[in-house]
């Protein structure tokens, strides 16, 4: 199937998009009443079918329609009524259950780009939900109709854990050449970032760690108990799924403390200029103090002003106060030598 056939919309039944798996021709397309027909005809399935169904919770009909033909575990039908987005992978009834936090497919480093995925999988069976566009499970689905092989439902979700890491290591590129830019203009002297800018930054990464960093953990527990049905080879491709996870998130650990020392350097530089302008302003308040002074004195429209008959009165007055004004400047330079 090519992936230029995909049409692209969920159904009345709120399923985006179903495929069937284990047969020659390799993953073929199906519909929500294929995909009923499919879960209810257990005894005349070949060895390795699977199908995995993609739905979309934003659709009336969604819970419904899983609801009469899913049989869905307690624990999953809980976590979508909830809504939880807490991360989390366990195992209910021989049926992985899965929580998962993913970014939007139109991520732009907004907090609000991040949203839940809920997974339902047994051996024959993956069952997807979400409320919006999500980058991870729609890179998967062109992984499928580009051809890719998946040989087992667990194997899906791992190819999910993997295309999961792949779209964190590229936020985590993306946030770094940002960073780096800055970085090059600090050492070139030139602050064109704002500390703010750098803090939304900052922020989107920390909101990013937390709700993905229970990921790895909630993996290495199911390592430790996995269900029965789960081969050697997908538990091994699980740990290294866990393990480029791991990686990213410590990448995002790194950056956050390069961005921190940013701010602070962006800061102090701040605080520099605003003292340099600071003490050129006393300077220049000393330098003309003696003038104000003076002026102030001999403009009071009183009797008595000295020198107001002298003929040369205002060259007197003018040397008095550049007198003056060179002595503050020698006590400024002098006291700027000593410090």
């Amino acid at each position: 199937m090519n992936a230029a056939e995909f049409n692209y919309g969920a159904e009345p039944s709120g399923m985006i998009w179903g495929f069937l798996f284990g047969r020659d021709a390799g993953a073929v397309r199906i519909n929500s009443m294929q995909a009923a027909a499919w879960l209810r005809s257990a005894e005349t399935r070949t060895a390795g079918e699977f199908i995995w169904l993609h739905f979309s919770l934003s659709s009336t009909g969604s819970e419904k329609w899983l609801r009469e033909h899913a049989a869905m575990v307690e624990e999953f039908d809980e976590a979508l009524r909830d809504g939880s987005r807490s991360t989390r992978i366990e195992l209910a009834d021989d049926t992985l259950i899965a929580v998962l936090n993913d970014v939007l497919h139109s991520f732009s480093f907004d907090q609000g780009d991040v949203a839940t995925l809920w997974l339902n999988v047994t051996r024959h069976a993956v069952i997807s939900v979400r409320r919006t566009p999500l980058k991870s499970i729609d890179r998967l689905r062109h992984a499928v109709t580009d051809g890719e092989p998946i040989r087992s439902s667990v194997a899906l979700l791992i190819h999910l854990f993997h295309d999961q890491a792949d779209v964190l290591i590229n936020i985590v590129r993306q946030a770094a050449a940002r960073v780096d830019r800055v970085e090059d203009n600090l050492l070139a002297g030139r602050v064109t970032e704002r500390r703010a800018d750098l803090g939304k930054l900052r922020r989107i990464l920390v909101r990013l760690q937390r709700l993905l960093a229970p990921e790895p953990a909630a993996l290495f527990r199911l390592l430790q108990r996995p269900p029965e049905w789960m081969a050697a080879q997908d538990l091994q491709e699980l740990r290294q799924a866990t393990e480029e996870f791991s990686v990213a998130l410590n990448d995002i650990s790194s950056l956050q403390e390069r961005i921190k020392l940013l701010q602070e350097e962006i800061a102090a530089q701040v605080n520099e200029d605003n003292n340099r302008s600071l003490y050129i302003l006393t300077i220049v308040t000393v330098l003309a103090l003696p003038i104000n002074i003076i002026a102030g004195l001999l403009g009071m429209n009183v009797g008595g002003v000295p020198l107001a008959q002298h003929a040369y009165g205002f060259w007197i007055v003018v040397g008095i106060v550049t007198a003056f004004t060179v002595v503050a400047g020698w006590v400024l330079l002098r006291s700027q030598r000593e410090n």
